[in-house]
């Protein structure tokens, strides 16, 4: 990984900082009520795990000469959709009034079958929905928003298995046949930036153990992290120079 060492380090704190925030949340809530919800939901449900992702990208932004005013994170980050009336997204750039970027931050755990449709699903719905808003004029006068996936996945037997396929009609694509959930999310969102639903997606794996120490592994190149980073600093900055 090129990354600056900055950069590079920041991003093992945000590793970090997701293991210890969703360990804290399962032991307050295992404290509080005498009980936890079944199997990782425990964490799951405390949200607030990606903040450290989420603040990367804002010093990341703050350091390119975007002002940081210009950058939402918590607060008015509702869009309007097309489908739907709106959407709240982790991550929002707007200057002067255009939406430049908007970027969505997930994760999974453990229950990987159960979860992984749902993810495929959120990806695919939110992007459709927006892309419909931009194309009725939304967001006008805006140009077209850059738009972000990160993904950040346990590594884990069960994600790194392979997984079986049904067939009772039809053939699935080649691609799937006995591709791991951590291949199935690689595929999907290598799919995604190709098919320019998203203009990038990162996906990072990280261990349950190993990550509370900041580690992780990029299984892509196409989706590491320092290219998430490139191509939202060439928008913003390309904005930020057409506007000023």
């Amino acid at each position: 990984m090129s990354l600056q060492p900055r950069w590079q380090d920041r991003l093992s704190e945000a590793i970090q900082y997701f293991w210890k925030t969703r360990q804290r949340q399962s032991d307050k809530q295992g404290n509080k009520t005498g009980t936890r919800d079944a199997g990782s939901r425990t964490a799951v449900t405390g949200g607030k795990q990606l903040d450290g992702f989420v603040e990367l990208l804002r010093d990341f932004l703050g350091e390119a000469g975007l002002d940081r005013a210009c950058v939402y994170t918590s607060k008015k980050v509702e869009l309007p959709g097309w489908y739907r009336a709106e959407k709240k997204w982790d991550l929002l750039i707007v200057r002067e009034n255009k939406l430049i970027a908007a970027m969505e931050f997930k994760s999974q755990v453990g229950s990987f079958g159960n979860n992984f449709n749902n993810r495929t699903e959120e990806a695919l719905g939110n992007a459709a929905d927006i892309w419909a808003a931009f194309r009725e004029g939304a967001f006008a006068p805006s140009l077209r928003p850059w738009l972000g996936y990160v993904m950040v996945l346990e590594e884990a037997k069960k994600s790194l298995s392979p997984v079986g396929v049904q067939e009772p009609h039809f053939k699935v694509f080649e691609e799937f046949r006995g591709a791991s959930y951590a291949k199935r999310y690689e595929i999907l969102l290598t799919k995604l930036v190709r098919e320019r639903l998203y203009d990038s997606a990162t996906l990072i794996l990280t261990d349950r153990q190993t990550g509370r120490e900041g580690t992780y592994v990029e299984p892509s190149p196409e989706l590491g992290f320092e290219n998430l980073l490139t191509s939202l600093k060439a928008r913003a900055v390309a904005i930020k120079e057409v506007t000023d």
